[in-house]
């Protein structure tokens, strides 16, 4: 595999996880509109919570690729069940769909380097 190539696929899931959770956090500046005062600060924390997760989550991924691929489909799954089956494909789509993609990148990411250890153990 290219240098670059190599490079795209380790950089695209951590750059893309890092934008899924400024685009997760979006959804917290809805507290400015229900609360005023002091009231704000323990809603932004709680609307923030699951964005601060994750970036726990993306620290140790950022190693161990198999943690984001874990955490980002069973995202991806979870939300699905959460929200319930009923509601048209396009309400998955902004949540569900690039949390499986990103993990599904994590999974690539980690087979290209696992591909790599076994390729120089042999050589």
């Amino acid at each position: 595999m290219k240098s670059i190539s190599k490079k795209i696929v380790y950089w695209s899931p951590r750059i893309l996880s890092i934008a899924f959770i400024l685009f997760l956090a979006l959804f917290a500046l809805d507290v400015f509109k229900e609360y005023s005062g002091w009231n704000i600060i323990p809603a932004l924390f709680i609307h923030l919570l699951p964005s601060l997760v994750l970036i726990v989550f993306i620290i140790i991924a950022w190693k161990y690729d198999l943690i984001g691929t874990a955490v980002f489909l069973t995202m991806a799954i979870f939300y699905v069940l959460m929200v319930g089956i009923h509601h048209h494909w396009s309400w998955y789509a902004s949540i569900s769909g690039p949390s499986a993609v990103i993990g599904t990148l994590y999974f690539i990411s980690w087979f290209q380097k696992r591909s790599l250890k076994k390729t120089s153990l042999t050589e």
